[in-house]
């Protein structure tokens, strides 16, 4: 579920606002036994639903579905990224979605470790091996500049050792290369950000660079 540009009668605060009412709303009806209780979340949810409303191009049951359509306490969702450099450059591989460059990652996956998404994101998206050895940041979108969405989301970027294998695009990518700092090509900046980037070749030429978190 995509977000619209800002305008000027619904400022993108407002946005963090409709997505914390659907926290409070989700908690609520996950504990609440009570039938008034549990009306007046519904309602709570409702609102917050109506409000995203303002931010997509979507109908309202899509927007439920997708933005208030869970079940139990709700969390940050967790975006898993693998940092591979090799002679001195960074891979990088294409999104089909946006034709923008990012990191191999994506949602952190149930039965998998952040170290295993790493690898099976980067085997699947760019079609090489990779181990991760050490973490190197954890991102909370909200500090960065990334595009608005509808999700809360923490991001964890973790330093691969290359392995093996050959460049092979998967299902989502186009195109996986490597990069230098001096060459980087449009960012898919949902994903990462130029200024992430840059803090990855830092850690390349600094590996004694504290872990980063924020």
């Amino acid at each position: 579920m995509s977000i619209k540009q800002q305008n000027a009668d619904h400022p993108f605060e407002w946005l963090a606002t409709a997505k914390r009412l659907q926290a409070i709303a989700q908690a609520g009806l996950s504990f609440s036994e009570n039938g008034y209780d549990i009306e007046r979340y519904e309602e709570i949810r409702e609102i917050s639903v109506k409000m995203m409303l303002h931010y997509t191009e979507e109908d309202f049951i899509t927007v439920k579905s997708f933005f208030a359509g869970g079940k139990g306490y709700q969390t940050p969702m967790v975006d898993i990224r693998a940092v591979v450099f090799k002679d001195g450059k960074i891979l990088l591989v294409k999104e089909k979605v946006d034709g923008r460059w990012s990191l191999p990652g994506g949602w952190a996956d149930v039965g998998y470790s952040p170290a295993e998404v790493a690898a099976k994101e980067t085997r699947e998206e760019a079609g090489f091996e990779v181990k991760a050895k050490r973490l190197l940041a954890v991102f909370d979108k909200k500090f960065h500049p990334h595009p608005p969405e509808p999700y809360y989301v923490y991001k964890i970027f973790l330093l691969c050792e290359y392995v093996g294998g050959k460049a092979m695009a998967g299902t989502e990518t186009s195109d996986v290369r490597f990069f230098s700092r001096r060459e980087l090509p449009p960012l898919s900046e949902e994903r990462n950000t130029s200024g992430q980037i840059e803090m990855m070749f830092a850690y390349h030429h600094d590996p004694e660079k504290d872990v980063y978190f924020e």
